[in-house]
């Protein structure tokens, strides 16, 4: 008999460990914070675009991080392009970013907080937008946005004065084609000065033929002729 209400004891308290550990684990699942609210709500149809989209929860939001890590909204349409700046507002329970929308048809807001108990609580609302006709559709990015970052557009080239030649200083090079044809004229006429210079300096210097023996007593006697007689 004894030894029976041991058992029933051993098992009562077993079963006292097993119910005590379920609510323990039950306890941090159940203080994680719940969304109450959104804008849009799910399966809502916007016909006007609101200032934000938001989402509060059951319990102010708390920043542990100050930073707004863990802390985000996407807003994505059918295609998968990005509508919003990425920049997140907390105050009190409420977690919201400005709104921008391209052209009708479904979308998707995918939501992420960290709740009150430290935990990472996260959702997704899908709703489709039909604006008023002549609403002017955003563009939207392919990549997520993040607060403060836009897509990169190339600057002009900016040119100060400084940098600009004056009227003094710009001048126009001659091609190099006339450089070339200057330059074999110049060559040409050189050498032609040198060839003439040398021809004349061999007609200066060449000696003079010496007359024949027959020419020289011609010579003679018609000196002596043109004598007195």
């Amino acid at each position: 008999m004894a030894g029976h209400r041991r058992r029933l004891t051993t098992v009562a308290l077993a079963a006292t460990v097993a119910i005590g550990g379920v609510f323990a684990f039950a306890a941090p699942a159940s203080a994680h914070d719940f969304v109450v609210g959104s804008t849009p709500a799910s399966g809502n149809t916007l016909t006007e675009l609101p200032a934000a989209f938001s989402v509060t929860a059951n319990e102010p939001i708390v920043d542990f991080v100050g930073d707004g890590t863990g802390f985000g909204i996407q807003v994505t349409d059918a295609a998968g392009r990005f509508y919003g700046d990425g920049c997140i507002s907390l105050v009190d329970a409420t977690m919201s970013m400005p709104a921008t929308l391209g052209a009708a048809g479904d979308y998707t807001m995918v939501w992420q907080l960290i709740s009150s108990d430290s935990h990472p609580v996260s959702g997704s609302i899908p709703f489709t937008w039909a604006p008023p006709a002549g609403s002017t559709p955003s563009k939207g990015s392919a990549k997520p946005p993040t607060c403060g970052d836009t897509e990169a557009i190339p600057e002009p080239e900016m040119t100060t004065q400084a940098d600009e030649p004056s009227d003094a200083a710009t001048t126009t090079p001659a091609p190099a084609s006339d450089d070339a044809t200057g330059t074999l004229l110049w060559l040409g006429g050189a050498a032609l000065a040198i060839v003439a210079a040398i021809g004349v300096t061999l007609l200066l210097v060449r000696p003079k033929k010496k007359p024949a023996a027959g020419e020289a007593g011609a010579g003679r006697t018609a000196a002596e002729d043109d004598g007195p007689e």
